[in-house]
């Protein structure tokens, strides 16, 4: 059992594609499409703003993604924008994300959440998950203003609960973000779940799952 267990929080802990998919007969047969460059777009977005060194909130990131999306894909009616970004504030957790929590507190582990995410962002979906009380800390990035991968961001976790990066289990379903918790020391753990080939060979997880089930015996 590991002193730290720290999450990701959109593909990790909710469902990002949660949002389309409660408004797909609206959105229609691309709703697929529209979804996948949302996230697509709101995850280079904050790339490219991290490394320009122009912060722009991942609030502000989630509703440009979204307009892109809208732009690329026009058999869907841009009259859903304010739906779609109601739904994506309060998405789906992924069914195993309150056991799996309750298992690693009641063993005495802390937990975590370090995200990409704005303060209020990740206050609304936790809140809507009712996994507060299962969390000692939610982390964003707005104190930095800056995103993962860059490693002053995973060093958020390790000043919030002293101690040293080993002492860290970061669960994370993106595999950039695995390798950046790889190179700042943490055991990180890739949760697989859309079966995604393998990457950064150099930067490999401690372990590989395909849900968050199982956790607390990795």
């Amino acid at each position: 059992m590991h002193a730290v267990y720290c999450f990701d929080a959109y593909g990790t802990l909710f469902d990002v594609h949660a949002a389309v998919r409660r408004h797909a007969a609206a959105v229609g047969p691309d709703a697929d499409r529209l979804s996948a460059l949302w996230r697509t777009k709101q995850l280079e977005y904050s790339w490219t703003r991290a490394l320009a060194g122009h912060y722009r909130d991942f609030w502000a990131l989630t509703e440009d993604a979204l307009d892109y999306a809208f732009a690329k894909v026009p058999s869907a009616d841009t009259g859903l924008r304010g739906a779609l970004l109601d739904a994506y504030r309060t998405l789906d957790a992924y069914p195993e994300v309150i056991d799996v929590l309750t298992t690693l507190k009641q063993a005495g582990a802390e937990t975590a959440i370090l995200s990409n995410g704005s303060q209020a962002m990740l206050d609304a979906a936790v809140a809507a998950a009712r996994i507060g009380a299962l969390l000692d800390a939610v982390l964003s990035v707005d104190s930095l203003a800056t995103y993962k991968p860059l490693p002053a961001v995973y060093e958020l976790v390790t000043t919030r609960f002293r101690v040293y990066p080993n002492k860290v289990s970061f669960q994370s379903s993106n595999r950039w973000d695995v390798a950046g918790a790889t190179a700042a020391g943490f055991r990180a753990v890739w949760i697989n779940r859309t079966r995604e080939p393998d990457e950064y060979a150099d930067l490999a997880p401690m372990a590989t799952l395909p849900s968050l089930n199982g956790l607390e015996s990795v």
